[in-house]
C-alpha cells in the first residue's frame, strides 16, 4: 500500500518571535523556504530536489543537503513532530521548545527512521534570520589534501559564517561539460574544484572583506591555484547549478554504481587516494565520480563504467564487488555507508555487517515495541 500526504500541505503557523514554523508533512521543501522568506526569515535546509521533496520525507530520511556544515541535518532543524503511530494513535509533539527534558526524546526516534516506526504528519521547524550578504566562489585545488586544508583555513577565519563547502573532482565536472555545454564553468580544468559560500548577518562590505581575505590567504599558502568569485546573485546560482548538475550528467552518461558515504574529514584524502587506486587496479578504465559535501564529511563516491563499455553490463558484472571494496574501505576508516540517503531496501542486508550486534538488537527492539505487526514501511532498514 502506498500512502501519499500530498494534500496535507498547509503552513499551519509561523512564530517569528520564537523563530519557528509549524507545517504539514506534505509541504514541499521549496514552499517552506518561500513561506519563511516572505516573513524575512530563513529555513536553511537546501537540496537539489527541493522543488519536489516534502518535509515529511526530509525528516523521515534525516535529509542533509548543502548547508549541513552550518545548520545541521533535518534532525537539527526540527523541534517537534506530529506522528500517527502503528496503533493508530496520534502523538502531538508539536512543541516549539528548545529545552524540554521531560523524558525520552520521542522526536528523534521518528526522524531518520525512514517511515518504519510511524507516519510523520506535521512538524515544528527552526527558522533563522535571513543573512544580509552571501559570497560564493569556485576555487581550484591540486589535491584533496589542499581542499581539506582550505576548509580548515575557512573555518578558522570565518567560523559559523561558512555555510557551504562542496568538493568536485575534475571528471565529475567533465561530465557536466559533456552533457550540459551551455553551463559555463568559470575556471579551467583542475584536479579538484571547491565551491564555497559564506553567509553574513552583518553587511555586504564585511562579508566581501572576509571572503577576499580568505581567498588571498589560500593563494598565498598554495592551497588554491585560481578562484572565481560570484559578483551577482545570478553568478552564484550558476555556480551552484554546476554542482547540482553532476548527478544529472551522470545519468546522461549511463548507469553507475552509487555510494553515499560519510567519513571523518581528516580521513577523506587518504580514502580517496587509496580507494581510487584500488578500484582502477581491479577494474581498469573505471571512471570515478567524486563529489559531495566535504565540509561535513559526506562524499557521493560513484563509479562509472569504462569508456566504451556498456554501463548496464558493467553494473551486472561488477557492482557487488565494487560495493564490497568501497564499504570495506569506509568502515575501516570509521565511516558510514549511508550519510544522507538512508538504508531503505537496497542497503538493508549490508547494515548487519557494519552495525554492531548491540545496535542492531536495540533497533529491532524499538521496531517491535512501536510496530509489533510490522505495518510501517515493512522490509526497509531491518
Amino acid at each position: 500500500m502506498l500512502l501519499s500526504l500530498a494534500r496535507m500541505n498547509r503552513v499551519r503557523a509561523i512564530d517569528a518571535a520564537n523563530l519557528t514554523m509549524t507545517v504539514d508533512a506534505g509541504c514541499v521543501l521549496q514552499a517552506v523556504q518561500q513561506a519563511a522568506a516572505a516573513q524575512g526569515l530563513l529555513f536553511p535546509l537546501s537540496l537539489a530536489a527541493e522543488g519536489s521533496c516534502t518535509i515529511g520525507g526530509n525528516l523521515a530520511a534525516n535529509a542533509g543537503g548543502t548547508q549541513v556544515l552550518r545548520f545541521g541535518n533535518a534532525r537539527e532543524l526540527c523541534l517537534g513532530l506530529e506522528v500517527v503511530t502503528a496503533a493508530g494513535d496520534i502523538w502531538d509533539g508539536l512543541t516549539g521548545l528548545r529545552k524540554d527534558n521531560t523524558g525520552y526524546d520521542l522526536r528523534d526516534l521518528f526522524i531518520g527512521s525512514e517511515g518504519t516506526l510511524g507516519i510523520i504528519t506535521g512538524a515544528v521547524l527552526k527558522l533563522y534570520p535571513q543573512p544580509r550578504a552571501k559570497c560564493t566562489a569556485l576555487a581550484a585545488c591540486a589535491s584533496v589534501d589542499d581542499a581539506v586544508a582550505l576548509l580548515q583555513l575557512a573555518q578558522a577565519r570565518c567560523g559559523s559564517l561558512l555555510t557551504g563547502f562542496e568538493l568536485m573532482g575534475e571528471f565529475a565536472l567533465a561530465l557536466v561539460r559533456r552533457h550540459f555545454p551551455q553551463l559555463a564553468q568559470p575556471l579551467p580544468p583542475s584536479p579538484w574544484c571547491v565551491l564555497l559560500e559564506l553567509s553574513d548577518g552583518e553587511s555586504e562590505v564585511h562579508a566581501r572583506s572576509l571572503f577576499e581575505g580568505l581567498l588571498e590567504a589560500a593563494l598565498e599558502q598554495g592551497l588554491i591555484s585560481d578562484a572565481a568569485v560570484a559578483e551577482t546573485l545570478a553568478q552564484s546560482h550558476a555556480m551552484w547549478h554546476l554542482r547540482e548538475s553532476i548527478p544529472l550528467a551522470q545519468a546522461e552518461e549511463g548507469l553507475n554504481v552509487k555510494h553515499d558515504i560519510a567519513l571523518p574529514v581528516s580521513r577523506i584524502p587518504e580514502f580517496v587516494a587509496s580507494t581510487d587506486a584500488a578500484l582502477q587496479a581491479a577494474f581498469p578504465g573505471a571512471r570515478l565520480v567524486d563529489f559531495g559535501h566535504l565540509g561535513d564529511g559526506n562524499l557521493h563516491y560513484n563509479v562509472q563504467a569504462p569508456e566504451g563499455i556498456e554501463a548496464a553490463e558493467f553494473l551486472r558484472t561488477h557492482e557487488a564487488a565494487i560495493n564490497e571494496m568501497v564499504y570495506a574501505a569506509v568502515v575501516e576508516r570509521g565511516g558510514s555507508i549511508s550519510a544522507e540517503h538512508g538504508i531503505g531496501e537496497l542497503k538493508r542486508e549490508k547494515l548487519v555487517h557494519v552495525k554492531s550486534p548491540v545496535a542492531m538488537a536495540l533497533m529491532g527492539s524499538i521496531k517491535r515495541a512501536l510496530d509489533p505487526q510490522n505495518l510501517m514501511n515493512p522490509g526497509r532498514v531491518l
